[in-house]
């Protein structure tokens, strides 16, 4: 019998993507011994799509390309990049489940996200789709942490693991404001993707171009 494959998915908007999203990538590829890690940039809607201050889809998915480029497990997914802007997590897992069924998907989230689970929209059909890989968070207390796991297990009956690595707390609203402030990143975000940001004048007002002069 052929070996099921194993497929990390990390969502988000990536606006910007940064080393915390780098490192629990890695940290899940390597505790679960998975094939590979699929990033997978979350599409903005229509009426979204030209926020002041933000990256447009483009831009984001090109930030993810150069941070993951030089890790061979990673791999970009522009599944969510649809037309309407609109995708649901339970859509997308359903959707690869049935076009990759010798494939088993593991789902990672934030500790955030672990508590405001009932939110999402058809969570009892995300359970069923996929293994939540859940990423602890620092200010969160060990046992109210595993607690909430097993509360959603006993709630949903799926499969929530927890990932032993720290959650770095970097926040992408942050690093835009930082960048928006002509604040150094540097070591927050990767090297390729600051010099994109910079060449493209992103999270400045009207994408001004940077001055030659000027860094981040």
């Amino acid at each position: 019998m052929e070996k099921r494959k194993k497929v990390g998915i990390m969502g988000g908007t990536f606006d910007p993507v940064h080393i915390g999203h780098l490192i629990l990538g890695e940290a899940a590829y390597r505790q679960f011994d998975l094939d590979r890690i699929e990033f997978m940039p979350a599409g903005n809607p229509p009426h979204k799509r030209h926020r002041e201050g933000r990256a447009s889809d483009g831009e984001r998915v090109e930030m993810v390309r150069r941070a993951i480029a030089s890790n061979p497990h990673f791999t970009l997914s522009r599944r969510e990049m649809n037309a309407d802007g609109y995708s649901y997590t339970y859509r997308t897992l359903e959707t690869l489940c049935t076009e990759h069924p010798d494939t088993d998907y593991y789902f990672i989230i934030g500790a955030d996200s672990l508590f405001d689970f009932e939110t999402w929209r058809e969570p009892q059909r995300i359970v069923r789709a996929c293994t939540l890989v859940v990423a602890t968070r620092n200010q969160i207390a060990p046992e109210v942490f595993d607690r909430e796991i097993q509360k959603k297990r006993d709630q949903y009956g799926g499969t929530f693991l927890k990932l032993d690595t720290p959650n770095l707390d970097i926040a992408s609203s942050h690093l835009r404001e930082m960048i928006r402030r002509g604040e150094s990143v540097r070591y927050y975000i990767p090297d390729s993707v600051i010099d994109y940001i910079l060449l493209n004048g992103i999270y400045r007002n009207n994408h001004e171009k940077e001055s030659s002069g000027e860094h981040i």
